[in-house]
């Protein structure tokens, strides 16, 4: 029973791993590096890249816009105090949900779907922004615009590496599942 007893008090005491922990980030500088050391972002960014890169070759930048927009709305929200629920969880969830959308990305794809997938990338971008913005203090602008400029740079790099694996399917394959796996470790982590 004691066993027990401490087991429940430290379960109790313990707090979630979180991505982003709300450690201050500040200005441009932080803005532009944080995507690029926070493993859920940069490979979130580069699975919208990738997927865009592999479905939308003529609109190659449609899965980047969704996703910054709304990034742009979710830090909006977040500077203005409002609380989004499990926040963190849809930012692991997202990286899976990417990867996966990298696993079934086809050229010609239905539209519908097409549309689904923007929906859902606009969406996990809201989760995104609203992170990024939480944890900012002082020039919040300053460090938006940062984290945008980098997350413009990931997606371009996973555009960059779809058009190396238009004739491969089986990398497109690697890749996805290679992105689902890490999405798997962060919503274990």
């Amino acid at each position: 029973m004691k066993r027990l007893a401490l087991s429940g008090a430290l379960a109790l005491l313990a707090a979630p791993a979180m991505a982003h922990t709300g450690h201050g980030a500040e200005g441009l500088a932080h803005g532009l590096a944080h995507p690029f050391f926070g493993a859920d972002h940069l490979v979130a960014m580069v699975a919208v890249g990738l997927w865009s890169g592999l479905v939308l070759p003529r609109r190659v930048w449609a899965g980047a816009a969704a996703f910054m927009t709304a990034m742009i709305t979710g830090a909006a929200l977040g500077c203005a105090g409002a609380v989004l629920p499990m926040a963190e969880g849809m930012i692991a969830l997202s990286v899976i949900v990417f990867g996966l959308l990298v696993v079934m990305a086809r050229r010609g794809q239905p539209r519908a779907l097409t549309a689904v997938s923007l929906a859902a990338i606009a969406a996990f971008g809201t989760a995104h922004g609203y992170a990024h913005a939480v944890e900012a203090t002082g020039s919040a602008a300053a460090y938006v615009a940062g984290f945008l400029v980098a997350s413009a740079v990931l997606h371009a790099s996973g555009i960059l590496a779809a058009r190396a694996l238009v004739t491969g399917r089986l990398a497109q394959i690697l890749a996805g599942g290679a992105v689902v796996a890490a999405g798997a470790l962060l919503v274990a982590g």
